[in-house]
This record gives C-alpha cells, sequence and structure tokens, in this order.
C-alpha cells in the first residue's frame, strides 16, 4: 500500500505561464512530469505509474498477435542510407559522430533496423508471416516543441512491423492491427475515431490514424455525421456542388482585361462581379527533392492552380510531384518560373515540365477545375487578368490531381450519403501503414517462395504514441479544478482520504479500508497525511485517481463517502460494501 505522506507528489497551484493546453497544465500542476529542456521531460512518479500501466496494456494485447524485440536507439548511418532516408529525414533526424569520426543516428522509427534483422535471418515462406513489436524512446528534433508531450523531441512509442508473403497476408496483418489497437484504446478509456490518413515520410499505401477529438489537436479531422466516413484533412476528399460558369465574351477566347490594383482573389472576383469559385488562384513554390545514394538535394518550381476559394493542402501536394518540403517562391523566382508578379499569376502561356520535378516549371491543377470554362486568371502581367479561360483548351498541366484542402459544410464523398462534412481538430494517438515493398525492396530481404523462386516479402508498419493515451486521455477528462483518468491507467484506482488522521478510529478505519481495497486487487493510495480535509480533497481532485473514499465522522454509523470524480458525485455506503461497491462503478 502506498502512502500519501510517504510518496513524491509534488503538486502546484498554478501551471507556468507557457503551459497553454489543459494536458500540459495539469500534468505539470499534479507533479507527473517536470521540463528539463524544450521538448524534454522527466515522469515523476504518478506520471511514469499511468505510463506503465499503458504499457502494460499494450503489451498484453500487442501480444496476442507479436513478438515483442528491443532494438537500439543508436543507429548507424549505413543502415539509414540504404532505404534512401538518411537525407530524407532532413533536420527532424538527430545525428552525431563517434570518436571514429563514424555518422551516427539517434532512431526516430525502427523499419530500417527491423528490415535489416528480416533480411538476415529470413530465408523461407514458411518462416511468414512474421509480427515483430518493440516499445522503445524515439527521437526527432522537433522544431518548435510545444503543448507539453504533444510535441516532444523524445518519447515513448510502440512501433510494429509485419512481414508477409503477399499482398493478402499483409491486408490479414493490417486488420489484426486495426482490432488490437481497437481493444489497447478502449482499454485506455479513449473515445476516438479511426480515419484514413496520409503516409507521409513513412511511405506505402493504406494509411489509418486513431485520433481523439480534442481542441488541443494540432491534426483536424474531416467526418460525416450522416455515415462513417472520416479522413484527416491531408487526406480528406468531398464533393463540390455545381457552379454557375460566366458568360463568355467576344469570341470566347482568352481576352486580357486591364484589372488596376486588383491582386488579391476578393478585389478580382468584385471586380468581374463573379465568385471566387470562377477565379483560377496560383500558388507558386519551391519544391525540395532529396537526393540519393550521395546526389545533392535540388529545388524544383512548381506552381498549383486551384479555384480562388479553395486552399491548397500541402501535403496532398508534396505527395502528387514527390517533394520532401516546400517553400513560397519569391519575387526572383516568380520572374523566373512564371515571367510574373505575385498577385496576377495565370497557368496561360506557361510551359508545363513533361513530368513532375523534371527541369523546369512542374505546373499542377486541382482536380476542381477540370471540366470548368469561361473563367478568369492572373494574365503574368502587373494590373492585367484574363477573362474566357477554360482549362484544357488555353492551358496545360504536368499534373492533374487533388492538392485542396476540404471544407466544413462540402458534401460526403462516400457514395449515396448526403451527409455535410463537419471538420474538428483532435490528436493522434495511433498510426497503421501498409508500407508495401518500400523498405524490404531497398534493402534487400528476399525470401524463397513456394516454388523455390525469391521474392521480396511485403511490409506494414504499426505506431501507438504511448504519453500520447495520457494527453488525450487528460485533454477529452478535465475540468478547471483538475482531471480524472480512466481507472485502468490511472496511477492509483481510489484514494482513501482521512479526513483526520489525529483521531484515532479514522485512522484505524482508513487504514483497515484500504488493506481490504488493496486485497480486493485495487490499486489504492492512503491519504494520511496531517492535513485539512479540504486540502487533501483538492489534491485528489487535482492529480487524475478517479474514485475517492472520505473517511469522516459517519464512521460511527459504518459509513463512508464514495466520490467518484469524473461526476463529482458522492454516496454513502457501507464500509464492508466498498470493494464491492467500486468494482460497480468501475465496471460500468
Amino acid at each position: 500500500m502506498h502512502r500519501w505522506s510517504k510518496i513524491f507528489v509534488p503538486t502546484l497551484r498554478e501551471a507556468p505561464s507557457d503551459a497553454e493546453v489543459a494536458s500540459h497544465k495539469f500534468l505539470l500542476r499534479a507533479g507527473y512530469i517536470r521540463q528539463l529542456g524544450a521538448g524534454i521531460y522527466s515522469y515523476l512518479f504518478f506520471g511514469q505509474r499511468a505510463l506503465n500501466k499503458i504499457i502494460a496494456i499494450i503489451r498484453q494485447e500487442m501480444d496476442q498477435i507479436g513478438q515483442e524485440f528491443f532494438l537500439p536507439a543508436l543507429n548507424p548511418r549505413e543502415v539509414w542510407e540504404e532505404s534512401g532516408r538518411w537525407t530524407g529525414m532532413g533536420d527532424n533526424m538527430f545525428r552525431l559522430k563517434d570518436r571514429k569520426g563514424a555518422d551516427l543516428c539517434l532512431g526516430m522509427t525502427h523499419e530500417e533496423i527491423m528490415t535489416s534483422i528480416a533480411r538476415n535471418e529470413l530465408r523461407s515462406y514458411k518462416q511468414l508471416p512474421q509480427i515483430w513489436y518493440q516499445i522503445q524512446t524515439k527521437f526527432r528534433d522537433e522544431p518548435r516543441p510545444k503543448s507539453g508531450l504533444l510535441r516532444v523531441r523524445q518519447f515513448t512509442m510502440k512501433d510494429s512491423y509485419s512481414f508477409d508473403i503477399d499482398q493478402a497476408g499483409l491486408d490479414q496483418s493490417f486488420d489484426l492491427h486495426d482490432r488490437v489497437y481497437r481493444k489497447i484504446f478502449s482499454r485506455c478509456g479513449l473515445r476516438f475515431v479511426a480515419v484514413e490518413a496520409d503516409s507521409g515520410s513513412m511511405g506505402g499505401s493504406q494509411s489509418q490514424e486513431f485520433m481523439v477529438y480534442t481542441d488541443a489537436g494540432e491534426d483536424l479531422i474531416a467526418s460525416c455525421p450522416v455515415c462513417s466516413y472520416a479522413a484527416n484533412v491531408e487526406k480528406a476528399t468531398s464533393v463540390l456542388g455545381p457552379v454557375r460558369e460566366m458568360e463568355a465574351t467576344s469570341d470566347g477566347h482568352p481576352e486580357l482585361v486591364h484589372t488596376p490594383g486588383c491582386a488579391s482573389i476578393a478585389d478580382v472576383a468584385a471586380f468581374f462581379q463573379i465568385s471566387p469559385a470562377s477565379d483560377i488562384k496560383c500558388v507558386a513554390y519551391m519544391a525540395l527533392k532529396r537526393g540519393t545514394n550521395g546526389a545533392a538535394d535540388s529545388w524544383h518550381g512548381v506552381s498549383a492552380f486551384l479555384r480562388g476559394d479553395h486552399q491548397v493542402n500541402e501535403t496532398k501536394l508534396m505527395g502528387l510531384v514527390g517533394a520532401a518540403e516546400l517553400r513560397p517562391m519569391v519575387a526572383e523566382e516568380l520572374a523566373q518560373f512564371l515571367n510574373g508578379p505575385a498577385g496576377y499569376l495565370g497557368p496561360v502561356g506557361l510551359k508545363p515540365a513533361a513530368q513532375t520535378l523534371a527541369v523546369g516549371l512542374t505546373v499542377v491543377v486541382d482536380n476542381a477545375l477540370k471540366g470548368r470554362n469561361n473563367m478568369v486568371c492572373g494574365a503574368n502581367r502587373a494590373d492585367y487578368h484574363l477573362r474566357n479561360v477554360t482549362p484544357g483548351e488555353d492551358f496545360g498541366w504536368t499534373t492533374l490531381g487533388d492538392i485542396r484542402t476540404v471544407n466544413e459544410g462540402e458534401l460526403c464523398p462516400t457514395v449515396g450519403c448526403s451527409g455535410k462534412l463537419v471538420v474538428g481538430k483532435a490528436v493522434e494517438i495511433g498510426h497503421i501503414f501498409k508500407l508495401g515493398y518500400k523498405y524490404s525492396q531497398a534493402m534487400g530481404a528476399k525470401v524463397l517462395d513456394p516454388n523455390g523462386k525469391e521474392v521480396t516479402p511485403i511490409m506494414g508498419s504499426y505506431g501507438i504514441g504511448v504519453e500520447r493515451i495520457l494527453t488525450a486521455a487528460i485533454e477529452q477528462s478535465n475540468d478547471t479544478n483538475g482531471f480524472w483518468l480512466p481507472a485502468a491507467i490511472a496511477p492509483f484506482t481510489v484514494v482513501v482520504t482521512v479526513t483526520n488522521v489525529t483521531d484515532q478510529t479514522l485512522r484505524e478505519t482508513g487504514e483497515s479500508l484500504a488493506a481490504s481495497l488493496e486485497a480486493a486487487g485495487f490499486d489504492v493510495l492512503l491519504d494520511d497525511r496531517d492535513e485539512r480535509a479540504g486540502v487533501k480533497f483538492k489534491d485528489a481532485d487535482l492529480v487524475g485517481i478517479p474514485y475517492r473514499v472520505n473517511v469522516g465522522k459517519k464512521v460511527v454509523d459504518g459509513k463512508v463517502e464514495l466520490v467518484s470524480r469524473a461526476a463529482l458525485a458522492a454516496e454513502e455506503v457501507a464500509i464492508a460494501d466498498v470493494p464491492a461497491r467500486l468494482a460497480a462503478l468501475i465496471n460500468g
């Protein structure tokens, strides 16, 4: 049994001024964490107990489908070069040299290391499928650490990797992880949603995120309240309503119009008396293509064209053109690639490169412009626009694709659904990918198939942010006085609060009740401090323990007060009935 008088719980009356989101404030105030540096935290007693409980749940469920490994956090450069990610990870990777000058890095993720084991050890299809997982510290040189444990430079991840002989096997491994993840998050007491997602630097085909809605989130999720559709806005699509086209003037060919001072979408729409949906917006970028096998990084011009009322989704654009990074063009680059000034850029007269990120200008046009006619666009000349412009006739492109961010209220993309999308903030707690052959092929992993032919195993990658489960739980369950965690992951299930430890009867009753609760299998904290009852109640409300038993004057009648922190609801319970009543509350 743990006694509050003997443990270290450094609670704070107020959160530091730089703590903005609820989880950050309460993790500090409740004494779960302390900051060592930007994005670097120490986990104190309460914090570590909660994380250990989360890890135990993850391990119990993952052991049903996989085998636990533990891989080095310190990785040699060579294995990351084999996959092309030594340069591809850019500044997000912590790099260092050993005393002999050899390049090393701190592991951000472990696809390369797992693949190297598979390459060296797996020989036959008879050894497949394999699912290997670990619970390991990861390091990423986050440029803007913030929001407590939500955006950090050192964190704990459960990452697992599957190796299968074919796509059907990968589908099964993916589905196994999907089911196990849902069990894990449900056992941790989270209200979550699974959404379509972008694979990002991980690569691969199908990608699914598990998200918890909260205003502290930095991801935006588009979901349909009518059907089950949900996707990260980096991946989300929608159905657009019809747009009324402009009437053509003169002979219907592009017509140059003097538009002095009309550099913004709003100014252009007002000048021509049109909807912004009939204006063609240009957003010009320089795109970074990472060099491979020692080749230098290179920057290429990319112009993105879309409706004036739409916004470029840079994640979609990077995926479409194969870029590792985007930045806006500066004036000199606008003159070089588009021969025009900002505010008056347009697609007519441009010479698109033959392929994405080739020498010259990559011209990308959003799908929503296909089939449109009689639109307005910049003339690549200050104070001039063109009208009567029809995409596909008056200009071409390198690539046509979905590069826009969906807007709230647009129609759901699910066939037959008439719902309208809702967009909300969320925190990612898990992510599963179908990697395909990206790593196994690059690193030369081979096995013999049933016909004795060498084939490349197909891979999946699956991650859970351990600290993010804790922060998401706090974000979804807090008030002005503190927070409450689900019983399964709270540092203690119940705190037995002796309201006056100088009273021998109360003290002995509290000791006895705490012992009986512990014997019944509950994780118990006995608050035996010589403090006022109000101080104890306030601390208990702050630190995330979901239930409290107040041992006070009613013990003379054989009763105590059982408090549920979530509802701040109290009930009188006979002392002998407390274990059974507490179990009933926890179980629903």
